[in-house]
């Protein structure tokens, strides 16, 4: 169960609990992301500011990188991540808007959360963009859905068309495999990041005009965390 600021959790922190079990369970009408699809500018400005906001990242995380080829996979990384902003800000001009005051909305909340997840080192900085990029993204694809067919299918394209995570786990996989004491460390870290970063997923959903009730949202969430532990299990990190 993923409890959301107001529900009982500490303003800007989220719960993450395991159900209690019910002694009569209540069925609930399972729903889909696409149910709660902002409208295309909306969701346009806040997927782009945010490959914008991570590529900054990356930049700033390039600089304390531990060796030569440590630099050489944030360049790659960045570089995708980059390519991902640039066809949103396509897809925001092809409609006939300005990329620019698309994304300011968004500036404030994305921001806040890159400070908190920047992490201390090179290896906490990559393993925090290797975790809000699958987990937003799988959000961002799953909002896709509901808009018009001809932009779904362009925007799931840039979407998915840049996958780092294969790199991301070599390199890092390595590390640890070079310095076991660095796993314990990532692992709690990740723990962390993952509650950032469902409550920036929470927001990309909260955009829609449509009332979001957290309890029928639960199973989508529920699926988004079990693919977040999947990519941290690829690093032999328990999520």
């Amino acid at each position: 169960m993923v409890s959301w600021p107001g529900r009982g959790a500490k303003r800007g922190v989220p719960s993450l609990q395991w159900p209690r079990p019910a002694a009569k369970p209540t069925p609930v009408a399972r729903v889909e992301l696409d149910q709660f699809t902002p409208d295309l500018l909306v969701f346009l400005g806040h997927a782009a500011y945010l490959e914008l906001a991570l590529f900054e990242t990356l930049g700033r995380s390039s600089a304390f990188a531990p060796d030569v080829r440590a630099k050489e996979t944030t360049g790659r990384i960045a570089e995708t991540t980059l390519a991902r902003h640039r066809g949103l800000v396509a897809e925001i001009e092809r409609s006939g808007h300005d990329a620019t005051g698309s994304m300011e909305p968004h500036i404030a909340a994305i921001d806040e959360f890159r400070a908190r997840t920047e992490g201390t080192d090179w290896y906490e900085a990559i393993l925090a963009d290797y975790v809000a990029a699958g987990l937003l993204n799988d959000v961002f694809v799953r909002l896709a859905a509901g808009l018009p067919a001809d932009h779904h299918k362009r925007i799931v394209s840039v979407l998915e068309a840049h996958d780092d995570a294969p790199l991301v786990v070599r390199e890092l996989s390595a590390a640890i495999e070079a310095d076991p004491r660095l796993a314990s460390r990532l692992a709690l870290w990740g723990r962390r990041l993952v509650g950032d970063t469902l409550l920036v997923a929470r927001a990309a959903v909260a955009a829609s005009h449509v009332s979001a009730d957290d309890e029928r949202l639960e199973p989508v969430f529920t699926e988004l965390i079990a693919a977040h532990t999947r990519r941290m299990d690829a690093l032999g990190l328990t999520a």
